[in-house]
């Protein structure tokens, strides 16, 4: 079920706030990765696939530097597959105390055409990291290498991100409050209404401003409603 052209271009437009409404309206809860922030504010909106990868704790024998000469290293190949315009989401078990990728493999990721990258862990480099135009989301700075305390095990898979549900699939929206995750099956019906609902809160926003009262407007009564389609249609929307 690919994202459609249309559906991207809604959430890019919409907030996690709204997008975490709207899913609550059908009954999930557990939807925004808790705990993560974006490294670069400058970097665009990130929506996408989940393209996923697992770490469990490393262990002394196994974890050395030179198990990044095997090319079928989990890490080393998900960055190397993950596709284009889709999100790399790494479950690190809410680890930072070291790295689960670095500034050469975000970068990859970058030119490689994928969507954004994020981690319940921490990143490395980030200085460089927050530099690029390529939207990053992590817990914390993390200078150790991943070998420390991950050992890379499982490629798109179901994982646990933030104490977060995300399957393969799942379409990932990030923002500059956090990250929220979409069942893929919902992902153009909740583009649809979360668009639906931006649009009449940028009304009731430039109400609240003007020093109107909430109260009849959000939520609207009738005739809030029929000055909403008055408004809209007057702005194009």
């Amino acid at each position: 079920m690919p994202l459609s052209d249309a559906s991207r271009s809604k959430l890019t437009a919409v907030s996690t706030a709204t997008i975490t409404t709207v899913l609550f309206k059908r009954g999930f809860r557990n939807v925004f990765i808790s705990g993560v922030g974006l490294i670069n504010p400058k970097a665009p909106r990130m929506v996408g696939p989940a393209y996923t990868m697992r770490y469990i704790p490393s262990r002394e024998d196994l974890d050395t530097l030179s198990v990044f000469e095997d090319r079928s290293h989990p890490q080393r190949k998900g960055v190397e597959e993950c596709p284009a315009g889709a999100v790399f989401v790494i479950d690190s078990r809410r680890d930072p105390k070291a790295a689960s990728a670095g500034g050469i493999l975000v970068t990859r990721l970058w030119k490689r055409g994928c969507a954004g990258i994020v981690t319940d862990g921490g990143f490395r480099d980030t200085p460089d990291i927050a530099e690029l135009p390529f939207p990053v989301y992590h817990a914390a700075p993390a200078a150790p290498t991943n070998l420390i305390r991950h050992h890379a095990v499982d490629l798109n898979v179901p994982i646990g991100c933030g104490d977060v549900p995300v399957y393969p699939g799942d379409i990932i929206v990030g923002d500059r409050e956090g990250v929220a995750v979409i069942p893929q099956h919902l992902a153009d019906e909740i583009a649809e209404e979360a668009f639906e609902q931006t649009v009449f809160e940028d009304f009731v926003q430039e109400q609240v401003e003007a020093g109107r009262s909430i109260f009849g407007i959000y939520p609207p009564s009738p005739e809030a409603k029929e000055e909403f389609a008055r408004w809209r249609a007057a702005k194009g929307r």
